[in-house]
């Protein structure tokens, strides 16, 4: 909190109330404790979850659509627990200290960064969101249980949270991406998203037709995560069995699409038909030579 008295003081100078400007300090304090292991645009658990966090978490996972440029944790009660609003602001205080508390913490960060506390637990007596910018408590929104509060929570995250000037490609695909990896985690089709800023429903964001963004789709996806685990890769041994396991990676999620019936694919004309085709094998080859050059050279 010591690093953070110069940014209060300017605060207070600034004419901001000293207790929203502490407060707002306060929950930036926590949440940088957690940014080195945070990725934006992703609702992020900052501690292990509990088999009774699960469902709440999923529940947010659904309902909470972020933009890709904002940090997003979600805090179960061994961590909310700890996080309480200074004594004597009582419009800030939602749940009593003995219940289980659990929050999520959105940061926007940039020219007008703003920072977003909800607190969610079915044992708020007021669930809902704080909002703040530059230690001014902006206001907030109540709601009368966890069942209203989730869904609507992400309506105030896309006014007050989102940023709104043009996106450009990378942030579409981070975005698309981010959608689907929420859609196959949780295995339903209706994860909310903005389909005017996804490129898979919006092929043209993209200069692709349906089938181009499929597989873009596809290889984005496999290539953040091998990036981020190579181990079935290293694995693989020679550049016959990578292929095999980039294919297979592409099946599984071509499965999930089809079950969830994200694509008609029994709707495609036979010109689709062999476009699909070709571009199966082209991006399994595509793939496999990205990878490789991050992958730790097979064992003679």
């Amino acid at each position: 909190m010591d690093q953070m008295q110069p940014k209060i003081n300017q605060w207070i100078e600034n004419g901001k109330d000293p207790r929203s400007a502490r407060w707002q300090a306060a929950i930036e304090t926590v949440l940088e404790l957690f940014l080195p292991g945070m990725e934006k645009g992703r609702l992020t658990p900052v501690a292990p979850l509990e088999a009774a966090d699960g469902p709440i978490f999923e529940s947010a996972l659904k309902h909470l659509d972020l933009s890709p440029n904002i940090y997003a944790a979600f805090l179960p009660p061994r961590v909310a627990n700890a996080i309480l609003p200074p004594e004597g602001v009582e419009e800030l205080v939602r749940i009593d200290k003995e219940a289980p508390s659990y929050k999520i913490i959105i940061l926007r960060q940039g020219k007008e960064s703003r920072l977003l506390c909800a607190e969610i637990s079915d044992q708020a007596h007021r669930p809902g969101v704080d909002i703040f910018q530059d230690g001014a408590f902006l206001g907030n929104f109540d709601y009368d249980s966890q069942e209203i509060c989730i869904p609507e929570l992400a309506k105030a995250v896309r006014a007050h949270a989102w940023e709104k000037e043009k996106w450009q490609q990378k942030d579409h695909l981070a975005y698309t991406v981010n959608w689907f990896e929420r859609t196959a985690f949780l295995n339903v089709p209706d994860v909310n998203l903005d389909e005017t800023r996804s490129f898979f429903h919006s092929p043209t964001l993209v200069k692709a037709d349906k089938i181009d963004a499929l597989f873009l789709l596809l290889y984005e996806t496999l290539n953040r995560r091998f990036a981020a685990d190579s181990h079935p890769l290293e694995n693989a041994g020679d550049k016959e069995a990578r292929s095999a396991v980039a294919e297979t990676s592409m099946l599984d999620l071509l499965n999930i699409i089809k079950g969830l019936e994200l694509i008609d694919f029994s709707a495609f004309t036979n010109a689709q038909t062999h476009k699909f085709q070709n571009e199966f094998a082209r991006t399994v080859r595509k793939l496999v030579s990205t990878l490789e050059k991050t992958a730790a050279p097979a064992p003679e």
